[in-house]
């Protein structure tokens, strides 16, 4: 017989390698998809560890319930008044370039520090030296949304001057310095609070979780805890779209006005406006609509509404699409029993 292997031999010994081959490489793959599982597994304890906190602190800053301050529930006195007034549309962190928009505004962090400065000062300024005569039981600090430029676009990720997170963080200092100001000057400050359309977390509106998924709601949270055990400043965060906040015998319905539609059309904003109004009284009983979001003001009490400028301003989004030119300004006005409006203003807050 001859040493050398048969065919038959080869044959067999050539299957199994090609068998221990594929045993191999499908011992790779597997080890690959254990590898790629691990991670994944890693990545959810990760996630599930970062959602119980955010759980916690949601609960914490969810946990506190709303009673209405008695001095803003109390019989009002004939002789009495509360300063009003909204911050809103500040689209905190944006940065618009001059040169983009004809140089008719420039905004950044430094010039709505300013800009937030003079806001405070001149609601001081202007009850103090000039609406005189009324006993002013306190101030009504509307925060109407829109507080921060947001992630919703790309662009703004891209040339926003900060993170949200970040922005957050440095937007509760100034505000918190703002609010301990009117505390000082006035005996109560109250600060209902909704959300805006900038401050959300996904793309895409949504109904569900409107405002705790919102970057507005979270601010009003932290200062609402910055100031617990604070008898003179108290706050009402909204938990969806509306907020109802009565001021003497007066019934305002703050909102951030972007469920408006249209406004492009002959009338303007006009015909969407008096529409939502209309809308809204369908559901609720109120005296005003507080609003911002069309950055644009217009102080309508015989029509039933207050609608905020911005603080921001002229941008190139207004420009793109030929927006009349308005200088940053927000609405100021003095609530006083059985009339509601008596005085309104705006405050300009560039000089």
């Amino acid at each position: 017989m001859s040493d050398d292997k048969s065919l038959e031999e080869f044959a067999t010994e050539g299957e199994v390698i090609q068998e221990i081959t594929t045993m191999s490489r499908q011992l790779g793959k597997v080890r690959t998809e254990r590898d790629v599982l691990k991670a994944q597994v890693r990545e959810l304890e990760a996630d599930l560890d970062q959602a119980e906190i955010r759980s916690q602190l949601f609960t914490q800053l969810a946990g506190h319930t709303y009673k209405s301050p008695a001095w803003l529930t109390r019989k009002p006195k004939k002789s009495s008044g509360v300063v009003c007034t909204i911050l809103s549309d500040t689209h905190f962190d944006e940065v618009v370039r001059p040169e983009e928009i004809g140089y008719r505004n420039e905004y950044n962090r430094e010039i709505a520090v300013a800009r937030l400065e003079n806001y405070f000062q001149k609601i001081i300024l202007l009850t103090k030296d000039y609406i005189t005569g009324i006993n002013y039981e306190g101030c009504v600090l509307f925060l109407g949304g829109d507080i921060f430029s947001g992630d919703i676009h790309e662009e703004l990720t891209q040339t926003n001057e900060d993170t949200m997170l970040s922005s957050v963080i440095f937007w509760t200092e100034q505000i918190t310095a703002g609010i301990n100001l009117l505390a000082e000057h006035f005996k109560y400050v109250h600060i209902p609070c909704v959300v805006g359309n900038h401050g959300r977390r996904t793309r895409k509106p949504r109904a569900k979780l409107r405002a705790r998924d919102n970057f507005d709601w979270f601010l009003a949270k932290t200062l609402e805890q910055r100031f617990i055990g604070d008898k003179k400043v108290t706050f009402d965060v909204a938990t969806g779209a509306d907020l109802m906040v009565d001021v003497q015998d007066t019934t305002y319905l703050l909102t951030h006005g972007d469920q408006a539609r249209g406004g492009g059309g002959i009338g303007g904003i006009w015909p969407p406006l008096m529409r939502l109004v209309a809308r809204k009284r369908n559901n609720t009983d109120f005296d005003y609509m507080v609003l911002g979001h069309f950055h644009q003001l217009i102080m309508a009490p015989s029509s039933g509404f207050l609608l905020n400028g911005s603080l921001k301003g002229y941008d190139e989004y207004a420009a793109i699409e030929n927006f009349a030119y308005e200088v940053p300004q927000q609405a100021l006005w003095i609530n006083v029993p059985e009339k509601g409006i008596l005085w309104q203003t705006s405050l300009l807050v560039d000089d």
